[in-house]
């Protein structure tokens, strides 16, 4: 049996170490429609409609959410000038107030 003494000293310790430190959480949340009005819808396709018809990169792996105006990029492109070119055609489109980026470039 381990005497009071002894189990005190074990837990101090075992929790040295942590003294001084802190634990520091963060986590960003991006809210996406998950139902679209005809408008949103309208504008969605239409911005998806030019990603696909660009030429320059493939921008096949995107979907395209909107919301008033706001439209939400989300998938993985292959390049950084994928990401790029989606954005600039996203926020070229007729009626885009705002493009919110979730685009990720393959490893």
């Amino acid at each position: 049996m381990i005497s009071p003494k002894t189990l005190r000293a074990i837990v101090l310790l075992a929790l040295t170490p942590v003294f001084g430190c802190q634990m520091v959480r963060s986590s960003a949340t991006v809210n996406v429609p998950t139902a679209e009005a005809p408008q949103d819808e309208a504008l969605s396709k239409s911005v998806l409609d030019r990603l696909l018809a660009d030429k320059k990169v493939d921008l096949t792996g995107i979907t395209v959410v909107s919301n008033d105006g706001k439209v939400y990029l989300r998938g993985t492109v292959k390049s950084l000038d994928a990401r790029e070119q989606a954005l600039k055609i996203a926020w070229e489109s007729p009626g885009v107030r705002s493009v919110v980026n979730g685009l990720e470039v393959q490893k």
